[in-house]
């Protein structure tokens, strides 16, 4: 319900600090500046309350290695070099590595050469629609497991969808858990006739339907695929459930970033709204990339009119210039203000802090420093 009353503020220090969250996850619409706002607070975390943080990034632009001074990030956590006080580590996800070593860990090596080389699980581990979230996921779960950490930031995939992050794990899962492939893993329970055969003999105007849409070559390579993954299956379904308990645990903390524009304000209130029906912790909202007047006594209307008035005289260029330009950044902060207001009536309870726009992109650790500086 809408509320009259302020949203209460974001403590980010006080959520950085506290020992009990293990895992602080930055999400929200692409483009709104995830990475690096998951990158500052990470390095805050180390250095102003000393915990042994990495942060993953699931960003394939790269700026975040970038900023933190390394040349590549992989799927092995890196040390940041120039961090005072505590320790940082990053990485970036790499989708198809974690799929292999997901396969790697729970079948023998000979069962994982044959999945590998399977054409159908080269292009789902690669490009199949949710594996990156999944996998990101995946990877969370692998840094959590090793007890290395205290605390743990993710970058969540840049997407336009907010059900995309919250709902692949488990409908990759259900893809590779789901009737349809025990169907067509049964010829290799059945004494390892080939697919093709098996439902040629026993499917009859199925099995050709099936053929007419797939292809010979890919119904072929699909039910390689199946077969060689048998003894996996169920686990893509408890390592989606276990996933889905780690992001309602009161260890993980999410903060939903958004601009103070209309689309991104949208997307967070969905957001916001999907955590609170999945019973997950949001912590709060960060808008970031805020406009601030530094003379908000002079309004836009007394700049305009002031810049009209120098007009007449001809003398007085720059300064008329600088009237007008004061005037368009007064409005657009009242665009925002309204923006933003709008989010805090329908989440009053929800915390926010605003990360003031900064002059210039960020490129280095000074700049990730200077985002947490810039918060209110």
């Amino acid at each position: 319900m809408p509320s009259d009353h302020p949203a209460p503020g974001l403590d980010i220090d006080a959520l950085l600090a506290d020992p009990r969250v293990r895992t602080v996850v930055c999400c929200g619409a692409g483009g709104v500046g995830k990475t690096t706002t998951a990158a500052a607070f990470a390095l805050r975390a180390a250095e102003r309350h000393g915990r042994r943080t990495v942060v993953l990034t699931i960003d394939p632009a790269r700026r975040l290695a970038q900023s933190l001074g390394l040349i590549e990030l992989d799927n092995s956590p890196r040390q940041v070099k120039g961090v005072a006080g505590g320790e940082l580590h990053a990485m970036m996800l790499d989708m198809k590595r974690t799929f292999d070593d997901v396969v790697l860990a729970h079948t023998d090596p000979k069962r994982a050469e044959e999945i590998f080389a399977n054409p159908f699980y080269q292009a789902m581990s690669s490009t199949f629609s949710g594996t990156q979230e999944y996998m990101a996921m995946e990877k969370l779960g692998q840094l959590r497991a090793r007890e290395e950490w205290d605390l743990i930031v993710v970058d969540t995939p840049p997407s336009r969808s907010a059900l995309d992050f919250l709902d692949a794990p488990a409908r990759l899962a259900r893809f590779l858990d789901g009737r349809m492939l025990r169907l067509l893993v049964a010829p290799a329970r059945a004494g390892g006739r080939s697919m093709f055969s098996l439902v040629t003999a026993s499917f009859g105007v199925f099995s050709r339907a099936v053929q007419r849409i797939l292809g010979a070559q890919l119904l072929t390579d699909l039910s390689g695929f199946v077969a060689a993954l048998d003894s996996m299956f169920g686990g893509f379904r408890d390592r989606a459930d276990q996933t889905y308990r780690v992001l309602q645990d009161r260890e993980t903390a999410f903060l939903v970033v958004a601009a103070p524009e209309p689309d991104a304000i949208r997307e967070a209130a969905y957001f916001a709204r999907r955590l609170s029906e999945e019973r997950m912790p949001l912590a709060g909202l960060v808008l970031n990339r805020v406009h601030v007047v530094q003379a908000p006594a002079l309004s836009a209307v007394d700049s305009q009119e002031a810049a009209a008035a120098l007009d007449e005289l001809g003398d007085h260029t720059g300064t008329a210039d600088a009237l007008r330009v004061h005037a368009g950044l007064v409005r657009q902060e009242a665009r925002e203000t309204a923006v933003a207001t709008a989010f805090r009536h329908q989440h009053p309870g929800v915390p926010v802090a605003s990360v003031a726009a900064l002059p210039t992109d960020v490129h280095d650790l000074d700049g990730l420093r200077a985002i947490v500086a810039a918060m209110s």
